[in-house]
């Protein structure tokens, strides 16, 4: 590799990962001061771990995106074996751009559709505490009666499903549907193919998906403003609350526990996938070889 582009690519990762790491290495500060080192301490991480708002809003948080990342993958899924496996059926313009509105629209926008949404909702089903009505009105009563996490929920879900849908999308264009069709030769029905051939297969793009959508879902502030009520407050609120009368090192701490989770979480993921893959191509070869023999 040119020199150039070792210095390009150097300039890249520090600009990249210089502001994480010097978040980290202030999350040891003793000083106050978020920017003026006073010596190493861990006490802002006993204070962190004290702070039971911030426990909370980092539970909530962290609960929502796993909700929110998983309901996205299967309706992600979904959407995109129609767009990519159906064929130009009637409205499959309109479905994918449907599909893919949340993704292209700014977010404001989408969280106040959402939000005058739940409002109609809430208006139309004429939630009371006298008349608690049916059992579909008491459903709805409790989901879009007060805005709180499964408002939230749903409007993460929405954001996310789209690009899910794309990645999977993406995948099953360019897989090989050979595989596919010698196993429905041979008898196997639609579903069984899609459980046991097409769902492995594109295991890493669901994977990627889930990854993606639990971290946009941990970092959506905005779509959050829109659809979060009283004792509903998320992680991304509490910190920018937080950095808005002063940021403290209890914020850096927190935010070092997050990066250490992910981390380890991302690590493992990938070696799982790679363990995957790795058994299937020794499996898909054992089974040539045995053809071929």
């Amino acid at each position: 590799m040119p020199t150039a582009n070792k210095l390009f690519m150097l300039l890249g990762f520090f600009f990249l990962y210089a502001p994480i790491a010097s978040l980290i290495i202030y999350s040891f500060n003793e000083s106050r001061l978020v920017t003026v080192w006073g010596g190493f301490s861990l006490k802002w991480y006993g204070e962190m771990f004290n702070n039971d708002d911030l426990l909370a809003a980092a539970g909530l948080s962290f609960k929502i995106a796993f909700l929110a990342a998983t309901l996205a993958v299967v309706l992600g899924t979904v959407a995109g074996f129609v767009l990519a496996r159906f064929g130009a059926f009637r409205g499959h313009s309109l479905f994918a751009g449907l599909t893919t509105a949340p993704m292209v629209m700014p977010e404001v926008i989408v969280g106040l559709s959402m939000l005058l949404l739940f409002v109609s909702l809430q208006s139309s089903l004429g939630c009371s505490a006298d008349d608690p009505g049916g059992l579909f009105t008491r459903l709805g009563c409790w989901a879009f009666g007060e805005r709180g996490m499964i408002t939230i929920w749903i409007g993460h879900t929405t954001l996310c499903m789209a690009y899910v849908a794309v990645l999977v999308q993406a995948r099953l264009k360019e897989l090989d549907r050979s595989l596919e069709d010698a196993a429905m030769d041979l008898g196997c029905h639609p579903f069984k193919v899609f459980f046991v051939i097409t769902i492995p297969v594109i295991a890493p793009a669901l994977v990627s998906g889930w990854l993606l959508s639990f971290t946009l879902s941990l970092d959506d502030y905005v779509l959050t403003a829109f659809l979060s009520g009283p004792g509903s407050t998320t992680l991304p609120q509490w910190i920018f609350s937080s950095v808005r009368i002063g940021p403290t090192p209890e914020v850096n701490a927190l935010a070092t526990v997050v990066i250490v989770i992910v981390t380890v979480f991302v690590v493992i993921s990938n070696r799982l996938m790679l363990s995957a893959q790795a058994k299937r191509d020794r499996a898909m070869q054992a089974a040539f070889a045995g053809k071929t023999e």
